[in-house]
């Protein structure tokens, strides 16, 4: 039987990849119902089994881990232009800039630790693995779930054996899932529109993610032709959540986001900075190169409480986050969800 079909509600924990992901976060969500994420973007091998044997510890329910695809390296000399801006703003913070380089965030270790520890689902960020890897993880008995943000990405991953499509649509806060992000639309469609469109041209199941924040919006999307929603923002208020102090604190408030290359070289929707402000326009695609550059301005940032140069990832619908346990949060969406198709 397939993940979602065993899943008490129609709800999917994020990844929340740089921080907010937990273990204790996984748990709690799987525990009241829902389908829980855990990231393991930026993580190293070790320190990831090390996440999912907690996990285990926390729960029986099975849950997802997330992988980045590693994208082609980006043009040098557009990421030292993009240093040479930055340098004011490692001299006004006192610290210097990291060192860009390219690297597939130990994507063949990531993926042996997979392999030889099976988890319930296999999710990946950023592209699509090949066949073979695909045919390997069903193997061991994991569902593939794979991120798209177009028709053309969803129909590709389908005809590469994906359980599952995670349609993004452009509310999501955090990176862009899409698999190029120089690509022309990159910015992508709203999620009701994408999941729309999907649906239009396969059956593969989706859980469709973007500004899902109510359970009206999870019964939007499931009347659109999702099988489940996927929640994000919702989460980082909640205190199981790894969530850093300033954001936070950003979360609170009431700033409109946008999407930006300025911290980490791709897409990625956030409330609006300063930082945002004067550097998005010149920031190249070049991830992870830039996010290696500007590491050290965003841990200054969280060190100095400093707002302004920190990485505050959201979702459209932010405001409605609420700082409270995470089963809490499942309750209140599944209850409303309830209401919503009842209504």
């Amino acid at each position: 039987m397939a993940l979602l079909d065993r899943t008490e509600h129609p709800i999917v924990l994020a990844p929340l990849a740089g921080g907010p992901s937990t273990p204790e976060l996984a748990a709690a969500v799987a525990d009241a119902g829902g389908l829980a994420s855990l990231a393991a973007g930026y993580l190293a091998p070790d320190a990831l089994a090390e996440r999912i044997a907690r996990t285990r510890e926390l729960t029986v329910h099975p849950f997802a881990v997330n992988l980045f695809v590693p994208g082609a390296p980006a043009d040098p000399a557009a990421v030292d232009a993009y240093a040479a801006e930055l340098a004011p703003e490692a001299e006004r913070l006192g610290v210097g800039l990291g060192t860009p380089r390219a690297d597939d965030d130990r994507w063949y270790e990531k993926l042996g630790l997979l392999l030889a520890e099976p988890v319930g689902a296999v999710s990946f960020t950023f592209g699509c693995p090949g066949a073979s890897l695909i045919d390997q993880l069903h193997a061991v008995g994991s569902e593939v779930w794979v991120t798209v943000t177009s028709p053309t990405e969803a129909e590709a991953a389908v005809a590469l054996g994906a359980d599952v499509l995670i349609a993004q649509g452009t509310e999501a806060g955090g990176h862009r899932g899409t698999w190029r992000d120089d690509a022309p639309g990159a910015s992508g469609l709203g999620v009701l529109a994408l999941v729309q469109l999907i649906r239009a041209r396969t059956s593969c199941p989706i859980a469709a993610g973007g500004g899902i924040a109510t359970g009206a919006a999870i019964a939007a999307v499931l009347a659109a032709g999702a099988q489940a929603a996927v929640a994000g923002t919702a989460f980082l208020r909640c205190p199981e959540a790894g969530t850093n102090a300033v954001h936070r604190a950003a979360l609170a408030g009431s700033a409109p986001t946008e999407l930006t290359r300025a911290y980490t070289g791709r897409l990625a929707r956030g409330i609006r900075t300063r930082f945002m402000e004067e550097h998005g326009p010149t920031a190249p695609s070049a991830y992870p190169e830039v996010h290696h550059l500007t590491t050290p301005l965003r841990a200054a940032g969280r060190e100095q409480g400093d707002p302004s140069v920190v990485n505050l990832w959201a979702g459209e619908a932010y405001p409605l986050a609420e700082e409270r346990p995470a089963a809490e949060v499942v309750a209140r969406l599944a209850s409303e969800l309830a209401v919503a198709r009842a209504s």
